[in-house]
């Protein structure tokens, strides 16, 4: 009986202890699943803080990007206009004057050409008087002789004869642009890279010939290759416009005069070849103001080589 009551405590106890052993092993496990799990996440966690952040580039830097800008915009700004302050000296004709100017503290002397723009011959050597050249002339002599102005080079500073080559400004206003506007001037002598002002030239000039101003109220007179005086009827010395110019736009004080051209000599009506050793015998005989290709006209009485001798001031 006793026995039996051992064999079946024993039992029991061995039943018991398997149920616990198992439970164990289970607990061990989950312990398990739950040591990897957490080691997974662990691990998850590191990966994802481990991540290289991505660098910067120069793009995504707002300095960057300014500086790099400011680079830019620098290398490709156009200078500032420089322009030099002049006096006008003398007119030589419609596209060439004399100025003088202050550089380096002394005061200079220069002949300057026009750019870009093309007025009518009037004292070139062995060469009689265009049309309109006259017109062109006093014009420019009525507008700026003694007058305040402005020169602004362009890329080239002189031509083949030593001439400064400018735009030439009175107040706010060019004066290249006024002569085309009023038809005493053509667009020419378009060479590069002096050709800054060339296309609105252009446009001024369209509008002039619509017009018919002056040099463009002759059909075929101005053309690409020049001025062609043997289209125009009468004397070359004579303006030829049958209708009015356009008033420039300017200040009160250098509106062009009434009485610009000068009396033409006696010599010049008289039809006769006459020749003058000095301009005082000229004066005597009554000739005053003569002009390339009227009798009595000489270089050597033409002392400032404007194409009009023994002129009477």
């Amino acid at each position: 009986m006793v026995n039996a009551i051992i064999q079946v405590s024993r039992l029991d106890y061995l039943a018991t202890r398997k149920r616990l052993t198992m439970k164990i092993s289970s607990a061990g496990i989950c312990a398990a699943l739950m040591l990897v799990t957490s080691a997974c996440s662990s691990s998850s966690v590191d990966v994802a803080v481990s991540a290289p952040t991505p660098a910067v580039t120069a793009e995504a830097s707002p300095s960057a990007a300014v500086s790099a800008n400011t680079s830019a915009k620098a290398t490709v700004k156009p200078a500032a206009t420089h322009r030099i302050d002049a006096k006008v000296v003398r007119v030589v004709d419609g596209d060439t004057m004399k100025v003088s100017f202050t550089e380096a503290g002394k005061l200079k002397e220069e002949t300057i050409r026009l750019l870009l723009v093309d007025t009518p011959e009037s004292v070139a050597p062995e060469k009689p008087v265009q049309p309109f050249a006259l017109d062109a002339s006093n014009y420019a002599k009525t507008m700026l002789t003694g007058k305040d102005v402005q020169l602004e080079l362009d890329v080239s500073e002189r031509d083949k004869y030593a001439r400064l080559l400018c735009y030439l400004y009175i107040g706010d206003q060019m004066f290249n642009e006024l002569l085309l506007e009023n038809g005493y001037a053509r667009v020419a002598y378009v060479y590069p890279p002096n050709v800054k002002y060339v296309d609105q030239f252009r446009e001024i000039q369209k509008t002039a010939q619509q017009k018919a101003l002056n040099i463009w109220s002759v059909e075929n007179y101005a053309q690409e290759d020049g001025f062609h005086e043997g289209v125009v009827k009468g004397s070359p010395t004579q303006s030829m416009n049958s209708s009015p110019t356009a008033a420039p736009k300017t200040t009160a004080s250098s509106q062009p005069s009434a009485t610009t051209t000068p009396k033409p000599s006696a010599a010049a009506h008289s039809g006769a070849s006459v020749t003058y050793n000095s301009c005082k015998e000229a004066n005597a005989a009554g000739a005053y103001n003569i002009r390339r290709g009227e009798p009595g006209y000489s270089a050597k009485l033409d002392g400032d080589g404007d194409g009009v001798a023994c002129e009477k001031r």
